[in-house]
């Protein structure tokens, strides 16, 4: 069963779910596959297929993985603010405060997440020129933000992070992942949500990131 929502309101209100995930509620196997079964009918580059998804449910290798995500957290290594992202801020005033909160609620709480859902793609991209990332990640992110859809569509939330960066290859050990051959692309927590009344987030106003035929000087700044 699926939650009566049309697709402009899926789109929109597709969350990132930290807080709001039920801890004790278990996702039925068949919910998690319906889902791959929609990830994969994502474009991918030359339809190459080249995705992989690892779902752990089971109680100690989730245990495992969590404290992977644990361990990884203080040694990811984000960008730093810029005068840039402070001027965007002004449309979200608080939003960093509630991420980092929720992030701290995800830490405390990791090892009662239900579900792990750790998307994987053929081919590492380790030092690779930008065509070749391009080619790589575009296989493989429709593909998740598909499933994430039909996550939300069907009550359940995810959140997309890249926790699994610094301590990947330990992640890949304990997964049984062949390193070499396969990147590790997120760490997304899964689980139904708590009440299902998501609305859509405040954005950067249209006018400010939309350019019609050649790029123009906006009030961001940014060179053009």
């Amino acid at each position: 069963m699926t939650l009566d929502l049309t697709p402009d309101q899926l789109l929109s209100t597709t969350r990132a779910v930290r807080k709001r995930l039920d801890l004790d509620r278990p996702v039925p196997h068949s919910l998690i596959e319906e889902c791959v079964d929609l990830a994969v009918q994502a474009p991918t580059g030359r339809n190459r297929q080249r995705w992989h998804f690892i779902v752990v449910t089971e109680p100690a290798q989730r245990r495992a993985v969590a404290d992977i995500f644990l361990r990884a957290l203080p040694l990811a290594a984000g960008q730093p603010l810029t005068e840039h992202d402070a001027w965007r801020m002004q449309y979200h005033p608080g939003s960093t405060d509630r991420v980092f909160d929720g992030l701290r609620h995800l830490a405390e709480n990791i090892h009662r997440v239900p579900a792990f859902v750790i998307p994987g793609v053929e081919g590492r991209t380790d030092h690779a020129p930008v065509a070749t990332q391009a080619g790589t990640w575009g296989s493989i992110l429709p593909a998740v933000w598909s499933f994430m859809l039909a996550a939300r569509a069907r009550g359940l939330g995810t959140v997309w992070t890249t926790a699994q960066g610094p301590l990947e290859r330990e992640l890949a050990e304990v997964l049984d992942v062949p390193y070499e051959d396969i990147m590790l692309a997120a760490f997304i927590p899964l689980g139904y949500t708590i009440g299902t009344d998501f609305k859509p987030a405040r954005r950067i106003p249209r006018e400010k990131v939309l350019h019609w035929d050649r790029w123009k000087q906006g009030s961001t700044g940014l060179s053009q």
